[in-house]
């Protein structure tokens, strides 16, 4: 009898895993209703994407290889765009402009941004008040207003040329001077540096005090605390401020229109690439061409920004942000 039992259980499959009951139709239908209710919620941003984002890029990109007029059916010519572009005298000065500006403004308004972020690290009175003022241009943005101010204070006999002549340095205003005019749109991006310096001041924060401590007690001075202690540590809100500032500069296009008085000159010393841009499409008529200038800045922005995102594994510590 014993060995019966022992043998039928040996010969007995092992046990089932349990069997959970399915999901009551009610759960299901539920659950179907939350997730159209979802979609419904999303359906203005996907219409908005699909009619407002995507829907204009993929005509966009079907126009830079037509001949387009706004007026006639576009014409396919293949890449002539593309060559017309890179033999245009114009086209190579607004690329030549605009890569002046991104160079000299973007670093110019990270310095500053950083360097105001330091000064407003430490506890002072009125810290608030000072946060707010320097952060205040930034929400003007460059907007029309903005660039008519800019240019009636850099204009000849303007309150810049004033001072300017006060000291002995005579430009006959920066607006209407090829050589100088350029700069007035630095200034005024570097003017508008409270964005960046908002970031810095939060990667700031993060830094742990014993380490600036610790440093003091070995002999560190104030120099190579920042080149040891602070670079290092907010190394990733650098990147991204270096990344957001070079790819907003490339889009540079009111204030440079605004200034210069819609001509975006004198002697296109202004004509950055989207302006040129827009001379080409809205005042040319010549969509074509335009729509393969877009393409190209997006791909330019593509390039640096890989190029940047390269660069990163040199000098961003993402480690010891994070600590």
């Amino acid at each position: 009898m014993g060995t019966a039992v022992t043998t039928l259980i040996k010969d007995s499959p092992p046990d089932a895993p349990e069997k959970r009951p399915g999901r009551p139709a009610a759960v299901k239908r539920r659950g179907r209703r939350e997730n159209l209710a979802g979609y419904l919620f999303m359906s203005p941003w996907i219409a908005g994407f699909l009619l407002l984002t995507a829907g204009p890029m993929a005509a966009s990109l079907y126009f830079a290889f037509t001949d387009y007029n706004l007026f006639d059916s576009p014409k396919w010519i293949g890449l002539d765009n593309f060559t017309r572009m890179l033999d245009d005298p114009r086209w190579q000065k607004s690329v030549e402009v605009t890569a002046k500006y991104v160079v000299i403004g973007t670093p110019l308004k990270l310095l500053l941004a950083l360097g105001v972020a330091l000064l407003l690290a430490q506890s002072r009175r009125g810290q608030a008040f000072y946060r707010a003022a320097f952060y205040a241009p930034s929400l003007i943005g460059a907007s029309v207003s903005v660039g008519f101010v800019w240019r009636a204070l850099f204009s000849d006999d303007a309150a810049v040329d004033r001072t300017q002549s006060f000291f002995g340095l005579d430009v006959g205003g920066w607006v209407g001077n090829p050589d100088w005019v350029l700069y007035s749109l630095v200034a005024l991006t570097v003017w508008q540096f409270g964005a960046p310096m908002v970031i810095f001041l939060a990667g700031l924060k993060q830094v742990p005090r014993e380490l600036y401590e610790a440093a003091e007690v070995d002999g560190a001075g104030p120099f190579k605390r920042f080149w040891s202690i602070t670079l290092p540590m907010i190394s990733p809100v650098l990147f991204f401020n270096v990344l957001l500032e070079t790819i907003h500069s490339f889009q540079i296009f009111g204030s440079a229109y605004v200034v210069s008085n819609t001509s975006c000159g004198p002697a296109d010393a202004t004509l950055v690439y989207t302006c040129y841009l827009y001379q080409k499409g809205f005042k040319e008529a010549q969509m074509g061409f335009a729509s393969a200038m877009a393409w190209m800045l997006l791909l330019a922005v593509a390039l640096v920004t890989a190029v940047l995102f390269w660069s990163q594994k040199r000098w961003v510590h993402y480690e010891e942000a994070s600590r």
